[in-house]
């Protein structure tokens, strides 16, 4: 005969056997559920991003530019905006961090093209702050899309900068690269920049200093 004390423990013994087996079975079942309810939201936000793409590709491809805007960099760049600009007889420029003033109002006015067009800005100091520094003055002019001038080998950095700020600004971009014979900037200066851009966006800080830093970096490690 078994003690009481067996006894008592074969109930206890029994309901712990019991236990895994009880969770074993509850388990999938909300798997299950978390999974479905996960699906419908992954859905709406591919479908929302899918939307938002598809949205400025059709507003790119529809809109009036009222503007051409130029990044600084080459010379080549304002005599190519210069030849745009006969193109586009009622569009205003803007030149952000071209060459230097006297410069620049030569090229335009070989050009045949009215000063009085002509905005030169010297604020910027690189491809990302070519944005920060006057995409706000063009959308409180009312300029809401411009067409977008720059070599082609530099094209893909403006292009992803352009997209971030101008889709959380609301001024649309269209891209008008000048052909040369440089190949395309290393993926990463895209990646790069695009990441600073989305910085800029939340806190206003344009890592200029960082990037003057690692400029200064790269001049020293060169000479030596």
């Amino acid at each position: 005969m078994s003690s009481p004390y067996q006894r008592l423990l074969k109930p206890r013994q029994r309901s712990k056997k019991n236990i895994p087996s009880l969770a074993r079975r509850s388990e999938p079942k909300r798997s299950k559920r978390r999974n479905f309810l996960r699906l419908p939201w992954a859905g709406l936000l591919a479908i929302s991003v899918c939307c938002g793409v598809g949205y400025r590709q059709l507003a790119t491809q529809f809109s009036e530019p009222q503007a051409i805007f130029v990044l600084g960099g080459s010379p080549d760049r304002e005599k190519f905006a210069a030849d745009l600009a006969l193109k586009y007889p009622d569009l205003p420029l803007w030149v952000s961090s071209g060459s230097p003033e006297e410069y620049s109002y030569w090229v335009f006015d070989q050009a045949g093209v009215d000063r009085q067009r002509l905005h030169l800005d010297y604020r910027a100091v690189d491809t990302l702050t070519n944005f920060t520094t006057l995409v706000d003055d063009l959308k409180n002019r009312g300029i809401t899309s411009v067409y977008l001038v720059t070599s082609d080998y530099h094209m893909r950095r403006a292009q992803w900068i352009a997209e971030i700020i101008g889709a959380q600004r609301g001024v649309i971009f269209k891209i008008v690269p000048i052909p040369t014979d440089r190949s395309t900037e290393p993926i990463l200066k895209a990646l790069r920049d695009s990441g600073r851009a989305i910085v800029w966006l939340v806190t206003g800080y344009t890592g200029v200093s960082l990037q003057n830093l690692e400029q200064t970096e790269e001049s020293i490690k060169s000479k030596l």
